[in-house]
C-alpha cells in the first residue's frame, strides 16, 4: 500500500468519524430539545395548575366572603322584622292598657266587675279569712260590693261567707296619668292575699291584661310573620 492508498484510507475514516460525530451531535441537540420542550412544558403546566388553584382559592373565598354578607344582611334584616314586630306588640300593649282606663269609668258596669274579680280571687285563694287592696278611688266601690261577693262566693263554693278585710293603710298605686307617668300605676281590680301573706291572687286590670297578652302573644307573632314577604 502506497502513501496515496494510506491518505486516502486516513481522509475517510476522517469523513466518517466526522459524520458520525455529527450525526450524534444532531441527535443530542435534537434530544435536548425534545427535552427542553418537554419541561418547558411540565412548567407551563405546572404554572397553569398553579393559577388555577390560586384562582379556585381566591373564588372559594369569594363566595365565602358573599356568603357571610348574604348570612349578615339577612340577620340583620329578620333583627329588624323582629325589632318592628316588638314595636308593634308594644303599641298594641299600650294602646291597649289606654283602653283599661275606660274600665273605670263606667261606675256601674265597674262595680260588677269589682265584684266578678273579687269571687274569683276568693275562689282561687279558698280561704276563710283574707287582705283586699284595691286603688283608693275604687274604695267605696268595694265595699259596697264586698257583701254580696262574699255570699256568691260560699255559695260557689259551698262553704261559710269568708271574712273579707280591706286594707285601708296600702292601697294599690292610682290609675296612670301624666303627672306620674314614671311611677308605679294600677289601671284598677283587687289583689287579694291569705291572711299570713303567703298566698296572693293579683286580679288587677293590668294583671290580666299581662296573662292575655303573654297567652295571645304566639298567635300575634304569627299573624305578624305572615305579612312579612318571603
Amino acid at each position: 500500500m502506497n502513501d496515496a492508498d494510506v491518505s486516502r484510507q486516513i481522509q475517510q475514516m476522517v469523513r466518517f468519524i466526522l459524520q458520525e460525530a455529527e450525526e450524534k451531535a444532531n441527535e443530542i441537540s435534537v434530544s435536548a430539545e425534545e427535552e427542553f420542550n418537554i419541561e418547558k412544558l411540565q412548567l407551563v403546566e405546572a404554572e397553569k395548575k398553579k393559577i388555577r388553584q390560586e384562582y379556585e382559592r381566591k373564588e372559594k373565598q369569594v363566595e365565602v366572603r358573599k356568603k357571610i354578607e348574604y348570612s349578615m344582611q339577612l340577620n340583620a334584616s329578620r333583627i329588624k322584622v323582629l325589632q318592628a314586630q316588638d314595636d308593634v306588640v308594644n303599641s298594641m300593649k299600650e294602646a291597649a292598657s289606654k283602653e283599661l282606663l275606660n274600665v273605670s269609668r263606667d261606675h256601674h258596669a265597674y262595680k260588677r266587675l269589682l265584684k266578678d274579680l273579687i269571687v274569683q280571687s276568693l275562689l282561687r285563694l279558698k280561704e276563710p279569712a283574707v287582705l283586699l287592696r284595691c286603688r283608693e278611688d275604687d274604695l267605696h266601690l268595694v265595699q259596697s260590693v264586698l257583701d254580696s261577693a262574699a255570699h256568691e262566693y260560699s255559695e260557689k263554693a259551698n262553704v261559710h261567707p269568708p271574712q273579707i278585710i280591706v286594707d285601708n293603710i296600702v292601697y294599690l298605686p292610682p290609675a296612670p296619668s301624666h303627672h306620674n307617668a314614671h311611677g308605679p300605676s294600677c289601671s284598677g281590680g283587687v289583689v287579694l292575699a291569705s291572711r299570713d301573706g303567703k298566698i296572693v291572687c293579683e286580679n288587677t286590670l293590668d294583671a290580666r291584661l299581662d296573662v292575655v297578652f303573654r297567652k295571645k302573644l304566639p298567635e300575634i307573632r304569627k299573624r305578624l310573620s305572615s305579612l312579612v314577604p318571603a
